[in-house]
């Protein structure tokens, strides 16, 4: 039986050594997530910051509905036993 996979959104830039490890992460439970750079395209940085309340650092991950936050905030859920289930509801 496969598995359903909630859709993943990552804001990022180019040479951000946080996305590059948070993706590797991602990559390493093999989904698929759309990414976004906001350094190429800076007007969806607003909408980032306005998504992530206010933060605007990158990475920001999205898991479904829910703001899972930056890199840390990532391998926290991974380490805390959760990551599987937001990715697989």
């Amino acid at each position: 039986m496969s598995k359903t996979q909630a859709e993943i959104t990552i804001y990022i830039t180019q040479y951000c050594p946080y996305c590059v490890r948070a993706k590797s992460l991602l990559n390493a439970k093999e989904v698929n997530y759309t990414e976004i750079d906001v350094g190429a395209q800076p007007e969806l940085r607003e909408e980032m910051t306005d998504k992530s309340n206010g933060v605007t650092s990158v990475p920001q991950i999205f898991i479904g509905a829910d703001h899972i936050g930056g890199c840390d905030d990532l391998f926290a859920a991974e380490a805390g036993g959760k990551l599987d289930g937001l990715l697989f509801p």
